[in-house]
């Protein structure tokens, strides 16, 4: 197995986690922490360096391959024609020309969105901008299409942030990550061909891991914040959550598997709304004043 083909497979897992030019007001890598209009980030991740980001992309983007190539065998990966793909390519292609204010990088990916017929309540990107969404989140949660932004500025954040890199870099400093990142190292560097193996081993810790709560607040407002410049209301984002909660007191779901909900996490969001409000109203060409109250397409209760 090739080096890339190595990476590739930790990348696969560490994937089910989650998975122009920069404005001068963007902190990045500077150690500073407030970033556009007052929405606060840490820098992003330093302490990952062993994985480089041609490296990382490359392999995500054989990884997306594979897993859509596989969908498409099944019968489950939707073709472009069907509306739902459409809905999201349209959402996508106004949210992406937002993304480079998080991180500059991301006007160099070859952004993918894909969407698979399945029930799993749940989506992801994978670095690089590889968008995958599930339908049964779509149909589930009865999306709006302002919702539909939220989830998708929120999963676009985790890579614009390099959460999964943070993550990985974390649990080399925990006893049992060390020894993960042992297979790791030894699966980039091609020692040991039987690192496939050992994976599976470690894959169920490291598929039930999850963000830090920082991180989840990270793409819970850079989320909202490219959704909002991309004319998406972020209240939608506190609708989406409470439909979240709402279906997982139902029956749990993946989507909170990994994701920490709680009326903690709404509250953080309706405390940045006076930031978020007005960016959404700007693209909209009217004032936070003038906006109506958001309506989802579900009581909520």
């Amino acid at each position: 197995m090739t080096k890339l083909k190595h990476l590739a497979a930790c990348l696969s897992l560490l994937a089910a986690v989650g998975t122009g030019g920069m404005s001068p007001a963007v902190a990045q890598d500077d150690r500073q922490t407030t970033v556009q209009d007052g929405i606060k980030v840490e820098p992003l991740s330093r302490a990952n360096r062993f994985i480089s980001e041609e490296q990382l992309n490359e392999a995500a983007a054989q990884q997306y391959t594979q897993m859509m190539g596989q969908a498409q065998q099944k019968g489950v990966l939707l073709p472009p024609s069907h509306p739902e793909v459409q809905r999201l390519r349209a959402i996508a292609k106004r949210i992406i020309p937002h993304t480079p204010r998080w991180n500059q990088k991301a006007t160099q990916w070859e952004w993918q969105v894909n969407l698979i017929d399945t029930k799993d309540v749940n989506a992801f990107c994978m670095p690089g901008g590889r968008i995958g969404f599930f339908t049964g989140i779509l149909t589930s949660l009865k999306l709006t299409d302002d919702e539909v932004a939220a989830i998708m500025g929120h999963e676009v954040a985790h890579a614009l942030r390099e959460h999964s890199r943070e993550k990985m870099a974390k649990q080399l400093g925990t006893n049992v990550a060390a020894r993960v990142g042992g297979a790791l190292v030894s699966g980039i560097f091609g020692i040991d061909p039987g690192i496939t193996g050992t994976f599976a081993n470690y894959g169920a810790q490291l598929v039930g891991l999850k963000f830090s709560r920082n991180d989840e607040r990270e793409a819970d407002l850079v989320g909202l914040d490219i959704a909002a410049r991309a004319g998406y209301d972020p209240r939608a984002g506190i609708a989406l959550w409470r439909k979240m909660a709402a279906l997982d007191k139902r029956a749990p779901i993946e989507v909170l598997s990994t994701h920490p909900g709680g009326e903690s996490r709404i509250k953080d969001m309706e405390a940045h709304m006076n930031l978020l409000l007005p960016v959404y109203a700007r693209a909209k060409g009217t004032t936070a004043a003038k906006l109506p109250p958001y309506r989802t397409n579900v009581a909520l209760r």
